[in-house]
Parts: C-alpha cells; structure tokens; sequence
C-alpha cells in the first residue's frame, strides 16, 4: 500500500528520540497494540506533516495521540 501520508524527514530524529523515551501512557498502549494484537499494524511516533503522532495505523487511516503530564501546560500549542 502506497504511503499516502505527507512524511517529514526533518522530524525522522526526533521521532526516534520519542520512540526510545516513551511516556508510561505510551507503553502501556504499545503494549496492547503492537504485533498486530488488534488485526491491524500500528507503527510508533510517525512524522505526518509537521506533528508526530504516537500511533499511527495506515491500513484503517488511524492516528492515536496519547495525552500525557505534557499537555497540561501547552493549552495554545494543542
């Protein structure tokens, strides 16, 4: 399947970054998800235009952003 997303590399670092520092809310999803324990293949951290979304489905066009201790301070950034 085409990846019909927009990608942007410039994020590709911080992605990883993001992937290897995941929040407790994050793992405990990964945890639920990963292997394609739902049917379907979910990806970590992807760079979709100028955001990185902490999963990402491609087959059902699903983002899914996990709220953490972050957001509570970036009303205006969210």
């Amino acid at each position: 399947m085409p990846n019909i997303i927009p990608y942007n590399p410039k994020l590709r670092e911080f992605a990883r970054y993001l992937r290897n520092n995941s929040t407790l809310s994050e793992v405990l999803l990964w945890k639920e998800i990963k292997n394609k324990a739902l049917g379907v293949e979910f990806k970590r951290q992807v760079p979709i235009l100028d955001y990185i979304v902490d999963f990402y489905c491609q087959e059902l066009k699903l983002a899914v952003e996990v709220d953490g201790h972050i957001h509570d301070f970036r009303y205006v950034e969210d």
